[in-house]
């Protein structure tokens, strides 16, 4: 049996990805504010993952330990660098105007210590901004550091409304974002239209992964369209497919009208009959 260990899993944003600390022998409950050192910086993070044990193999580095939860005044500090973040975002984008570079800035953020600022952005390609971040570093004075991101990333930080007519996903709930393909669209009978099935990041919308697995077990059990099939009234050719209510649209062979059957009425009928005949 592996050696287990002891983590507490925290969130630096509302829906960032888990980072795993170290409880240090102390018991963290889920929504705690700590204060966490990570990559020589430290941060007030929130716990989303109370103590757990965990097998050692799954974490191929040692642990930081959580420093404390945070205090008061801690807390107000972090207040005042987020007010702080937003003016230095407000100048960041002017001094982008200044030096004339193709990138958009979307997001800053200060360490809790103030020891340096974290400018994110987008851009299409690569950007020499060598010259902005001297210029950034001469008004702040603190490290600077500019950090590319990509479409769905910046909708995570900036949200807004998505075609459902509710928040985006991700900047509500989902911590990491997983991938999603073309096929799946397919699978769900959708229009390829990129403009029904493109979110606001213009990238295929997360939601197609929600319910990919119920349809692909359906379309293993359920029978291909134009399959013939053996129904109450006879025989007939598959015509349409409802997956998730598993219906089955039947076009019967004596008197060419459609019917739908269920799955499991179908199935009983090929049972019945003791065989599943294919077109």
């Amino acid at each position: 049996m592996s050696d287990v260990i002891d983590v507490v899993g925290v969130r630096y944003h509302k829906t960032g990805h888990i980072y795993y600390f170290s409880p240090a022998g102390k018991e963290y409950a889920c929504g705690d504010q700590v204060l966490v050192e990570s990559k020589q910086a430290k941060y007030i993070a929130e716990v989303v993952v109370a103590n757990q044990t965990i097998s050692e193999k799954d974490f191929s580095h040692k642990l930081n330990p959580i420093l404390h939860l945070a205090t008061k005044k801690e807390l107000t500090q972090e207040k005042n660098n987020k007010e702080k973040a937003r003016e230095a975002l407000v100048i960041g984008r002017k001094k982008i105007s200044e030096h004339h570079l193709e990138m958009k800035l979307v997001d800053a953020e200060y360490t809790f210590d103030k020891g340096k600022i974290i400018f994110r952005f987008t851009a299409d390609g690569r950007v020499d901004f060598r010259e902005l971040v001297k210029d950034l570093a001469s008004v702040f004075k603190t490290r600077i550091e500019l950090r590319q991101i990509g479409v769905r990333d910046q909708a995570k930080i900036v949200g807004g409304v998505g075609p459902c007519g509710r928040q985006l996903c991700c900047s509500t709930f989902l911590g990491d974002f997983a991938p999603v393909s073309i096929k799946m669209a397919k699978d769900q009978g959708l229009s390829l239209n990129p403009s029904k099935i493109s979110g606001l990041c213009g990238r295929l919308m997360c939601c197609l992964k929600y319910e990919n697995a119920e349809y692909e077990q359906a379309k293993k059990e359920l029978p291909d369209y134009g399959s013939i099939v053996l129904t109450p009234e006879g025989k007939g050719k598959v015509i349409g497919l409802d997956l998730l209510s598993r219906v089955i649209k039947v076009r019967l062979a004596k008197h060419e009208t459609a019917v739908e059957y269920t799955y499991e009425e179908l199935k009983a009928m090929a049972k019945a009959g003791d065989k599943h005949v294919d077109g």
